[in-house]
């Protein structure tokens, strides 16, 4: 955590959004700096999500579904190595099979081998378990020789995906992706394992229409919204109002305890209480959890566990994931240090005059984990950032990240345009994306991207500014408010968590762990005294007596059956100018 100085903005609240005055005001400042109306907000029940009858992609995907079906075909489903991939594959699994297909499998790419999404030397695996039916998940809208492939072969392919589309679509038999072209769903922002939902659900709509299966089969689909939850919520997507009610209701199941054993031992694994979840849990300890598999070897581990009904094999599969996800923080750890040297040797660095955007590359890094030093480079710098690794081929495997204001995807296909064969390949989202560069390529990438970012990203945007919810007066400190928080969400992406702002006086400070900081605080009236954690700000500065600013979230803290609010530090420094 830096000690340089940030500028802290309060988010504005415009007076045109219409909340229901029963909410306490805190809430109502909140939902309205969201532009959020405050019946969406609290709307959270299945009755609110956009009907499965708006998604014109799914009539095509679900007919062939009904023949695979009829003929008992084999169908295989072909995901991704991430949560969202992972969640998605195990959801039509568990679906499929539940709505009488009685031949289902899967096949996940090796990040290593194969790489992303449905290429030839995936459907030559594919092909060799003689499936009728392809169904990729969380990829396939760029698998355009791929899906050729398996055409060539005889094998139909239903594409579901909810990457954005590239100029050539491929020749599936169906694509089912929000963000199509001519796809009039309104809510553009559903997961992999959103989507894979959905055509779930029309599936079963269908079959029940044609007595095949219950009435109640409908229903039945949200037994695995859990999976929905986690893979919506790992794969950082925005929540608007339909993706907020498919995790809350998944979170609901959850705590409850009707959900997959899976997700119930990998939150044991981070230490979380399912009974308790919310979706900080899922993003801060299932996912990366989940995610440690796919990045360090093969997601096969990952979709077992969510598979397993048995408890006891779902703790095993998590412990292994569990010690998968160790060894990926200290390779992070290793390769964070070593990116933020070469930030360092800049030879702007000095000046703080960085570039509009960074790209990092060192011949040692591991592939399945630049995405997460490109996120922590650009949060700890405040620009979008590339980070490369060799693939052992003579290309390189880059994981991009952006910020507000910069639709990396679109700035990728920008150089791809303007510089011709300078990208091998590149697909994506506004914030995120991933790319294939020959390694000679490195320096005129390097020259061309941050060339483009710097035409859409204006000096205010590389400031770094904090954007919080005001400040807490002392009476607002308090579990009761911790509580309200809490209960307000789902909190996430595009509805962000409420951060505060404020000024206090460090009465002790004594670091715990590796790097992390214990605070107890007061408000500089000394009308309120609180704890707080501010994790990665090592000792010895803030000392006791000093002023400080902080940004941090109220949560509440359960520890040994006792609940007590404390404040989770995001961002520390000495008073500002």
């Amino acid at each position: 955590m830096s000690r340089r100085y940030r500028p802290v903005v309060t988010r504005p609240v415009p007076a045109s959004i219409a909340l229901d005055p029963a909410l306490p005001a805190l809430l109502r400042r909140i939902y309205a700096a969201r532009d959020v109306p405050g019946d969406e907000a609290l709307d959270t029940g299945l009755g609110g999500l956009v009907p499965v009858g708006r998604f014109a992609g799914l009539a095509p995907a679900v007919e062939r579904l009904l023949e695979a079906r009829r003929q008992d075909q084999r169908v295989l489903i072909v995901g991704d190595f991430d949560a969202d991939g992972a969640t998605s594959t195990a959801l039509l699994v568990r679906g499929l099979g539940a709505l009488g297909f009685r031949e289902v499998d899967y096949l996940v790419p090796n990040r290593f081998e194969t790489g992303y999404g449905l290429g030839p030397e995936v459907v030559a695996l594919a092909a060799a378990r003689q499936p009728g039916l392809l169904i990729t998940v969380d990829n396939g809208i760029a698998s355009v020789e791929g899906v050729a492939a398996a055409r060539r072969r005889g094998i139909d392919v239903i594409v579901t995906d909810h990457h954005l589309p590239g100029d050539t679509l491929p020749d599936a038999c169906a694509l089912v992706n929000p963000n199509l072209p001519d796809e009039p769903f309104p809510h553009k922002h559903l997961a992999g394992v959103g989507v894979a939902f959905y055509l779930l659900a029309a599936l079963a709509r269908s079959l029940a229409e044609r007595g095949e299966v219950a009435h109640t089969a409908p229903r039945q689909m949200t037994a695995w919204l859990d999976l929905v939850a986690l893979g919506t919520v790992a794969d950082v997507v925005p929540l608007d109002h339909n993706n907020r009610i498919l995790v809350a209701q998944g979170l609901q199941r959850i705590r409850a305890g009707r959900c997959s054993p899976g997700v119930l031992a990998l939150l044991r694994a981070g230490g979380r209480d399912p009974a308790r979840a919310c979706a900080a849990d899922l993003g801060f300890a299932a996912g990366p959890r989940l995610n440690a598999a796919g990045r360090l070897t093969d997601m096969s581990v990952g979709i077992a566990c969510l598979l397993a009904d048995d408890p006891v094999i779902a703790a095993r599969l998590a412990g292994e994931l569990e010690a998968l996800n160790r060894e990926r923080r200290v390779l992070e750890a290793r390769m964070r240090e070593e990116a933020e040297a070469l930030v360092e040797a800049l030879p702007a660095a000095a000046s703080e005059r960085l570039p509009p955007a960074l790209t990092l590359y060192r011949p040692d890094w591991h592939q399945g984990v630049v995405g997460l030093i490109a996120a922590r480079i650009r949060e700890r710098h405040h620009r979008p950032v590339v980070a490369f690794a060799p693939d052992g081929q003579g290309r390189l495997k880059g994981s991009a990240r952006s910020v507000p204001g910069l639709h990396v995807r679109d700035t990728l296909e920008r150089v791809a345009v303007t510089r011709p064969g300078l990208i091998e390949g590149f697909g994506g989202h506004a914030m995120a994306a991933g790319l294939t560069l020959r390694e000679a390529a490195l320096d005129d990438f390097t020259e061309a991207f941050s060339a483009a970012a710097g035409l859409r990203l204006d000096a205010a945007q590389l400031r770094g500014e904090l954007l919080t919810d005001g400040e807490l007066t002392a009476a607002e400190l308090t579990l009761d408010t911790a509580e309200l928080l809490e209960a307000a969400g789902p909190w996430g992406a595009g509805f962000e968590e409420p951060s505060f702002q404020g000024r206090f006086e460090v009465l002790a400070a004594r670091e715990v762990g590796t790097g992390h900081l214990r605070l107890s605080l007061t408000t500089p009236c000394g009308t309120a005294r609180i704890g707080a954690i501010a994790f990665g700000c090592p000792a010895p500065w803030p000392v006791t007596g000093e002023l400080v600013e902080m940004v941090y979230r109220l949560q509440v803290n359960a520890w040994q059956g006792r609940r007590e609010v404390q404040l989770l530090v995001e961002h520390l420094q000495p008073p500002g100018p």
